[in-house]
């Protein structure tokens, strides 16, 4: 990430010392190394670093579009830098890491790579154009996901799987193993926007921006008549009003929004799991039902 501007070192600095889970480069590792008897290749660590400088450079980019001032519990690029900056950090760090893949004509990468990337730009348009009439069916909702968050970590697996076994099988089926992971991971996420703990986020921020989540699409499409107007119409029209949105919170809670994401979140990780089954036991292995447990299982 180095250069030679002296700016851009210091955000790329700031940035790599408050690294996330670095969950992402993990799955391409241990993928890799579930298929290969635990050997990787120098292109592993280039897939890894290729996912986690793109991931960076969506978040800095995503952080612009929110208007956010905080990332994992530290202010954010745009807070200290500005809009203008982050943006073109953002850039940067997208080149950076797809030159990578083109530096070392890993051609099969960075195609997985740049599909991802194009997935995720349809997803948040998408989601966006929806919550302006919110008109989401549990369909379109699911469509949303697996661009906007699934697609990326669809990418890790097929990545980890396409660096020790380019053009294989094991790449689709790892892909499809990544995208039921993304499903599950950020249906969990929808949830923390109606929990209590302190996660980085308040609670009720996706109906303070007018996204729509499993819980609450459930609960608008299997309410009353009246009770839907009233819902959408506090979704749409007063969505800053605190005790509004709380009120929203507790009528998803009581009319089963919440147990029921819980269903299908489960669903999803039972048939992540049910691919990993039928590889043969390893570490490796056992380490990728770990983090599948653990995308269900985390408390932030």
């Amino acid at each position: 990430m180095a250069s030679k501007v002296a700016l851009l070192n210091r955000i790329t600095y700031y940035i790599v010392n408050r690294k996330g889970k670095q969950m992402r480069p993990m799955f391409v590792f241990l993928v890799a190394k579930m298929l290969n008897n635990g050997e990787i290749s120098e292109r592993t660590y280039r897939g890894a670093s290729v996912i986690e400088l793109i991931h960076t450079a969506t978040l800095v980019h995503d952080d612009v579009v929110d208007d956010s001032n905080r990332r994992r519990g530290f202010f954010s690029v745009n807070a200290l830098w500005k809009n203008k900056i982050a943006v073109l950090i953002g850039d940067y760090l997208l080149s950076k890491g797809l030159l990578l893949s083109i530096d070392n004509n890993d051609f099969d990468l960075l195609k997985i790579i740049s599909v991802a990337v194009r997935e995720m730009s349809e997803g948040e348009l998408l989601q966006i154009e929806k919550a302006r009439q919110l008109d989401i069916t549990e369909e379109v909702y699911y469509d949303i996901i697996r661009q906007k968050t699934a697609t990326l970590i669809a990418a890790c697996c097929s990545l980890g799987a396409a660096s020790v076994k380019p053009n294989s099988s094991e790449v689709d089926t790892m892909r499809k193993f990544g995208e039921l992971i993304g499903m599950a991971f950020q249906i969990k996420d929808d949830l923390f926007d109606y929990g209590e703990q302190k996660i980085g986020k308040p609670t009720g921020i996706d109906i303070k921006e007018q996204k729509m989540t499993l819980p609450l699409i459930y609960t608008i499409n299997n309410a009353s008549k009246k009770d839907r107007a009233w819902l959408i119409n506090s979704v749409k029209n007063h969505n800053k009003d605190k005790n509004r949105v709380k009120e929203v919170i507790a009528f998803v809670k009581a009319n089963g929004g919440l147990e029921y994401a819980v269903k299908k979140m489960k669903s999803f990780q039972n048939e992540a799991l049910a691919l990993l089954s039928n590889y043969p036991d390893s570490p490796y292995k056992a380490s990728l039902q770990l983090m599948v447990d653990y995308v269900i299982d985390r408390k932030k």
